[in-house]
């Protein structure tokens, strides 16, 4: 604006420009976020040194082993590449299930969410076997495929496949009518409903799915690998509990525990993108 003197002054609140508040509370915000991030660590740190004082003092290092033993034992897999070669398997088990599981979950998921025939007749069948242990099923599937990396997947894909199924039919079936019928009364095509209104409206419940199935879909490809295999992070596990090998056992859990969380981050992130419109 121009003052009396007629000397320009920018207006606060003009558009384009962060205003005083909006800035403070953005510094703010990344102060808070730094405080936390530094916290998270803190909590890590404390843990990890009480794990490391208890062991052989409050309790027997044979049942909990330490940071130290475990680190060691990492670092050993790490150098003669057991944990690649392990990892390896593991992961692929993992990501071909993951994939499978949600891709037919997803399809199936979205064509009985938009059919009401569909669902009628396929409901009691799907929750029937929904109602299953679903690890009650790998040895049957290591009956049908073997003990090759073909039955860890086949395991994986079916937990995965009703997470994402479940999510799927009920974000398809949440779809606001008011916002189809407004669609169509402006003359929008099936596919044009399908893509501006449909899938953007349940892409939220899809990818809570996806964020849930990721460790259900480790958890499946590392039971197979506990059941039949020579390889795999599950068989590391399994070969070292039964060795009494606390500090390999934990090892493996935590490469487990890292792998998890990196691929439920990435999953947050992709989530973040693809829903960007949400902010």
């Amino acid at each position: 604006m121009t003052t009396r003197a007629g000397v320009y002054e920018a207006d606060e609140f003009a558009p384009g420009r962060p205003s005083a508040a909006a800035a403070a509370h953005a510094a703010a915000e990344a102060r808070r976020h730094q405080v936390l991030m530094a916290l998270r660590v803190l909590v890590g740190v404390v843990f990890l040194a009480f794990w490391e004082f208890a062991s052989d003092r409050l309790i027997d290092a044979f049942f909990v082993s330490s940071p130290v033993a475990v680190g060691g034992r990492l670092w050993q897999w790490l150098s003669d590449g057991t944990l690649f070669y392990h990892l390896s398997f593991t992961l692929t088990a993992t990501g071909l299930g993951f994939l499978l599981g949600s891709l037919i979950g997803f399809t199936i998921g979205f064509a009985l969410g938009r059919s009401n025939d569909l669902a009628t007749i396929f409901d009691p069948y799907i929750t029937a076997i929904y109602c299953l242990p679903k690890i009650a099923l790998a040895p049957l599937f290591i009956m049908w495929f073997g003990i090759g990396i073909e039955s860890k997947v086949a395991v994986s894909a079916v937990i995965v496949f009703f997470l994402v199924f479940l999510n799927t039919y009920a974000g398809v079936r949440d779809v606001n009518p008011v916002h189809i019928h407004a669609t169509r009364i402006m003359g929008a095509g099936e596919w044009q409903l399908l893509r501006k209104v449909i899938l953007p409206s349940a892409a939220a419940w899809v990818f809570t799915g996806l964020k849930v199935s990721v460790p259900y879909a480790l958890i499946g490809a590392v039971v197979g690998e506990f059941m039949s295999s020579n390889r795999g992070v599950g068989f590391l596990i399994a070969q070292s509990s039964a060795m009494f090998d606390t500090a390999s056992t934990f090892a493996g859990l935590v490469v487990l525990a890292v792998v998890g969380a990196a691929i439920n981050g990435g999953l947050k992130r992709l989530e973040r993108h693809v829903l960007r419109w949400r902010a």
